[in-house]
């Protein structure tokens, strides 16, 4: 699948049309999360599993575009109750529908997965892609899947690129490309911190 053409002396996050560090937080209200931004910064990020090897990342890339489009539909129906999340997920509860909502646990744990391998990575340089996804997957999704769902991402795990070559597609100045994504990952990771707290709590319970 062709990627888009990144930019001479940039990096291919450059090229992304949403990114999680241009996601607005409401800290005044409980730290809501921009509904829109942050489906586009997800959808975006999706775009890395193509780097990783298409057909084994294929379902990966498939199950977060899915949860996206749940939670995006449910936007589309109320969009003045769902201009942020939690306020989308409260409004979806209370119509005894939790599509979206399960859509977005779903997408939080996969962005939570991503984040872990991409940081761990990033963290260590002797590291190989497939170590640090693979430990990543253990301490994330795992827990959730079922032993049918198991075999198709540890299949991916062990089919990452070498690390080399993942981060030379990402950009050719490898110093920039590391600087941009732990910026990228610690605004993902906090996001990740603020929805799974909500998730957790009794509001998002269905």
């Amino acid at each position: 699948m062709a990627t888009a053409q990144i930019p001479e002396g940039g990096t291919l996050l450059d090229t992304f049309k949403g990114s999680f560090t241009r996601v607005p937080i409401d800290a005044e209200h409980g730290n809501a999360v921009s509904t829109t931004e942050f489906l586009d910064a997800a959808e975006s990020l999706t775009t890395m599993f193509d780097l990783l090897g298409s057909v084994a990342f294929a379902p990966v890339k498939k199950d977060m575009m899915g949860n996206v489009e749940k939670i995006r539909k449910r936007q589309l129906a109320a969009p003045l109750e769902s201009q942020n999340l939690q306020d989308l997920v409260r409004n979806e509860l209370k119509t005894k529908s939790h599509t979206a909502t399960e859509g977005l646990l779903w997408l939080v744990r996969g962005l939570e997965f991503t984040c872990l391998a991409l940081s761990q990575n990033v963290a260590n340089h002797d590291h190989e892609l497939s170590d640090s996804f693979r430990n990543a997957y253990g301490a994330t999704l795992k827990p959730h899947h079922s032993f049918l769902v198991k075999p198709v991402f540890s299949a991916a795990m062990s089919a990452c690129p070498y690390r080399k070559d993942f981060y030379s597609k990402l950009g050719s100045d490898e110093e920039k490309v590391m600087e941009q994504l732990r910026e990228y990952l610690a605004a993902l990771d906090k996001i990740v911190a603020i929805l799974k707290a909500f998730l957790e709590s009794k509001e998002a319970k269905w």
